[in-house]
């Protein structure tokens, strides 16, 4: 599938360079990947807008998890009315349950690495 297709929602994003986050919403840009973002505050990373609003974003493919699994809880339903193809749960962000609900609903998880499928060639 081509990149222009594989819309991205960072969920967790912050505008501070030493998050993960940050860094995964500058590669997919850089790569060519459209990205929305939601985040603790509002803020912009490169021509990314940060949200702070569960905002139905259309066409969601990939749903890419920077937050841990407990504050993941208020975002379950709002991930699932997305409709997204795979969640990818990043280091730090497992979650069995969400897991399962994915699974339930059609969605693939993913236990990975943004930034190394990225820079694999994977994404």
């Amino acid at each position: 599938m081509p990149a222009q297709m594989k819309k991205t929602l960072v969920l967790g994003a912050s505008d501070n360079p030493q998050r993960y986050s940050y860094l995964a919403v500058n590669r997919l840009r850089s790569k060519g990947y459209p990205v929305v973002a939601i985040g603790k505050k509002p803020a912009k990373v490169g021509d990314v807008d940060i949200d702070t609003e569960k905002k139905d974003f259309p066409e969601v493919d990939t749903v890419t998890l920077y937050l841990n699994p407990k504050t993941q809880e208020q975002y379950y339903d709002y991930i699932l009315s997305l409709h997204p193809k795979r969640i990818i749960f990043n280091p730090g962000a497992e979650n069995p349950e969400l897991q399962r609900l994915a699974k339930d609903n059609g969605i693939v998880p993913m236990e990975a690495c943004t930034l190394v499928l990225l820079s694999t060639g994977q994404y």
